[in-house]
């Protein structure tokens, strides 16, 4: 008789948390699990339109991904995507370690609101400021053009959607660095200095591998969002820079209305985000050396 009890406070200890995982988990499975499976679901169906009969018939959407035409777009959108986060990086990382390490205590917030202030307005609005910078009659050109430099054609072009992106996603880079900086281990920077080691292999052979899991976690948030993207692009880049982000939204809300490659194109992305994350998840930790 002195089991039972033992057995209803483990039966207890075992539900307590799955009933507090229930909303999220119904939350989950109605906006990321059904919506993912129904599209999936219309990847199957070539050539359907808003209406038709959905009537899976095979992967013809997914072969159809891999035409040169549209392999490009998926290869110029990883192009930006990666550019975009090892821009972020090199900016983000000297700002985000001279806040963490360098500044003053008590400016260290005060110094994170201030990147995390261009967020708080729209991304359309800033990709309109963006617009009046680098046009030809903008601001850049005209500073470029009172100092007798040559001006820049970079709009419409791939070195604006980069810039777009990358002042768009520089502060996600920073704040998730500096959490990680915070907690550099001040021993081993002095240990490290007392053994010979120079700045630089110091750098490389102390800080980075402290501080590697929010290398890693920052530059996965920053490419998963510069993957799906459509704001920047479509603004900044004009007809000259397609992204996959935004070959969906033409076979959604475009001309062709074609939403069974668009599902296609949206599983593929779906995938190479799911990859990207199993890769954090599988090497974004430091695992202590034996």
């Amino acid at each position: 008789m002195a089991k039972l009890p033992n057995l209803e406070r483990h039966r207890v200890n075992w539900l307590t948390p799955l009933a507090l995982l229930v909303p999220s988990g119904i939350w989950l499975l109605l906006l990321l699990l059904l919506p993912t499976l129904i599209i999936f679901e219309l990847s199957l169906v070539p050539n359907i339109r808003p209406g038709d009969l959905v009537n899976p018939s095979g992967f013809n959407n997914y072969i159809r991904i891999i035409e040169p035409i549209y392999l490009k777009v998926i290869l110029h959108s990883l192009f930006l995507a990666i550019s975009t986060t090892i821009i972020c990086l090199i900016l983000g990382f000297p700002v985000a370690y001279w806040i963490a390490q360098m500044a003053p205590q008590r400016w260290r917030n005060l110094l994170l609101l201030s990147f995390v202030l261009p967020l708080w307005t729209s991304s359309l609005l800033r990709s309109y400021a963006w617009i009046t910078i680098l046009r030809p009659t903008g601001l850049l050109n005209s500073l470029l053009t009172d100092l007798g430099l040559p001006t820049l054609e970079l709009l419409n072009r791939s070195p604006a959607v980069l810039i777009g992106m990358s002042y768009s996603l520089l502060p996600y880079m920073v704040l998730v660095l500096y959490a990680s900086l915070e907690k550099l281990d001040q021993q081993l920077l002095e240990a490290a200095a007392d053994l010979g080691a120079n700045p630089m292999q110091t750098f490389w052979k102390v800080t980075v591998p402290q501080v590697f899991p929010g290398i890693a976690a920052g530059s996965l948030l920053v490419f998963i969002t510069a993957l799906g993207d459509f704001i920047d692009p479509e603004l900044l880049g004009g007809a000259s820079s397609m992204t996959a982000a935004r070959l969906v939204y033409n076979q959604f809300l475009g001309a062709t209305q074609n939403w069974g490659f668009g599902s296609a194109l949206s599983m593929t992305l779906i995938l190479m985000v799911s990859i990207a994350i199993s890769l954090l998840i599988k090497f974004g930790e430091v695992k202590p050396k034996q």
